[in-house]
């Protein structure tokens, strides 16, 4: 796995231009390796290899249609999940990990049931993107989209995260525009604070999934730390200081949170200007729980329309190879 640091000391002697220009060939155009920069003094190549080496490992790589499931190996022998879900307008979207395990025990989540291992570093996360940046420059494609959905809880590893979304944005970097990059939370005030705080138009997401606090503690505990009035609190707040749509992710599971009453008290909660609803249909994890029916789909949005909630329904990508919302996770 990449370490950008260890990249930063080999370079610390050199001009400031260097850093410029291996910054640029390894993340606009996805150097697999040093020697591939021509421009680079030999010496300085070697010494690249041999100090800062650039392979990423990986020993799980899964394709289905329009998705791609990896499992990267980490410097410590620990493993993360990250998927490349490609969209039929060209839009290639990465799905990464924020975290080795989550130590937040969701019922609907595979990777709560991994426990917690350790927080992941900007170059951890940097890596999960030039992997597939890697692949997709094979087929002259790009990453368009990344969105910070994978293992883990972001911003209980904000400033790890921060640090990759800089990179990502950067343009000597990925140079991915800010408002194609999205990161989910369940809630962590403090990490919503401070990214009203970032000057970073990134996009802002709620793992919200339950009309009132005994639904949602039931299905995420750390509800009972921060139950929905202070969550929608704290959601104005970054509104009323960013000015940005947020948008509240909500797992739609057969007979727990899918019913028309649970539809018009969610309506009810939801019903401001700048809030935005993407539903989501729930992808089996093996806790017993189902995904609501395609009927009751339909009910529960057209209740919600009916009462003026702006609303989408989320694709569902990789399902069948475990790589779908809420089934990330290392056996």
């Amino acid at each position: 796995m990449i370490d950008l640091e260890k990249i930063k000391e080999a370079l610390y002697i050199e001009p400031e231009y260097r850093l410029k220009q291996t910054w640029r060939a390894l993340f606009r155009y996805s150097i697999s390796s040093w020697d591939e920069i021509t421009t680079l003094p030999l010496g300085l190549r070697e010494k690249l290899n041999q100090y800062c080496p650039i392979e990423i490992k990986t020993d799980e790589l899964i394709e289905r249609n329009d998705t791609i499931k990896a499992r990267i190996i980490l410097n410590d022998d620990l493993k993360v999940e990250t998927v490349l879900m490609r969209h039929k307008d060209s839009r290639n979207t990465v799905c990464v990990s924020s975290q080795v395990g989550c130590p937040l025990g969701c019922l609907f989540c595979a990777t709560g049931s991994m426990g917690f291992k350790r927080n992941i570093t900007t170059s951890e996360i940097v890596g999960q993107v030039l992997f597939f940046s890697r692949l997709l420059k094979k087929t002259k494609e790009k990453v368009t989209n990344v969105v910070f959905m994978g293992m883990g809880e972001p911003f209980l590893n904000y400033d790890s995260v921060i640090g990759a979304v800089k990179i990502l944005n950067d343009k000597y970097g990925f140079n991915i525009g800010a408002r194609h990059i999205s990161i989910s939370t369940i809630g962590i005030l403090e990490g919503i604070e401070m990214l009203s705080r970032e000057n970073l138009q990134v996009n802002l997401a709620i793992s919200f999934h339950a009309p009132d606090n005994i639904i949602r503690s039931k299905l995420m505990p750390f509800n009972k730390t921060v139950p929905i009035e202070k969550l929608l609190t704290a959601v104005d707040s970054y509104i009323n200081k960013t000015k940005r749509q947020v948008m509240f992710e909500y797992l739609l599971i057969d007979g727990v949170n899918d019913s028309n009453d649970c539809a018009l008290r969610l309506a009810d909660l939801l019903n401001k200007p700048l809030y935005f609803l993407n539903l989501i249909i729930y992808n089996p994890t093996g806790v017993g729980m189902k995904p609501s029916s395609a009927g009751q789909v339909e009910k529960f949005k057209n209740i919600l329309r009916k009462k003026g909630i702006k609303l989408s329904e989320r694709y569902r990508f990789g399902q069948k190879i475990q790589a779908a919302c809420g089934q990330l996770a290392v056996k």
